[in-house]
């Protein structure tokens, strides 16, 4: 789970569609994790996820496995709000690359190829010119054909948007 503190009158305000704001960076079990807003075409605002795996051989699984992976194998790519959010999801998560069908059993156990993936959720930010203390959650784990890392689930991470400007 991260808390996050945006300004919601400085998000509101703007149209710019070319800026994205990173919030928080984070290595742990051999991915870098980076956590950032951004705006759509449409001024939709963005909160993105992208984790980088840091060894080549390493992948991760679809964000569409069951939380507790195929057979107990895997955990699913995720960035969600928790229920006490006062973000809204304003769409469903999303992926920069598709997940495929493993060369291994259990075929559902889908995974990323090896590399960089961005998981994106279309969000709303609460009325008000207040900062907004915020939470979200999430959770991942690393593979290669050797063997895999610990899974990484509903990660802390640390608030460094806090004393910087949210807007665009």
């Amino acid at each position: 789970m991260a808390i996050f503190l945006f300004s919601t009158t400085a998000c509101q305000n703007t149209s710019s569609t070319d800026q994205t704001l990173e919030l928080a960076t984070f290595i742990e079990n051999k991915v870098e994790v980076t956590i950032s807003t951004s705006r759509d075409e449409n001024g939709q605002t963005l909160l993105l996820a992208t984790f980088t795996p840091q060894d080549a051989s390493l992948h991760l699984y679809s964000k569409d496995i069951p939380r507790g992976g195929v057979d107990g194998l895997g955990r699913p790519t995720l960035l969600e709000l928790t229920a006490q959010s006062q973000m809204k999801a304003a769409g469903k998560l999303s992926e920069n690359v598709a997940a495929q069908i493993p060369d291994f059993e259990p075929k559902d156990l889908l995974v990323y190829p090896a590399g960089k993936v961005t998981l994106t959720l279309p969000i709303t930010l609460p009325e008000g010119n207040d900062w907004v203390d915020d939470e979200i959650s999430v959770t991942y784990m690393a593979c290669s054909d050797t063997g895999c890392r610990a899974p990484v689930i509903d990660k802390i991470i640390p608030n460094p948007a806090r004393h910087s400007e949210f807007s665009f």
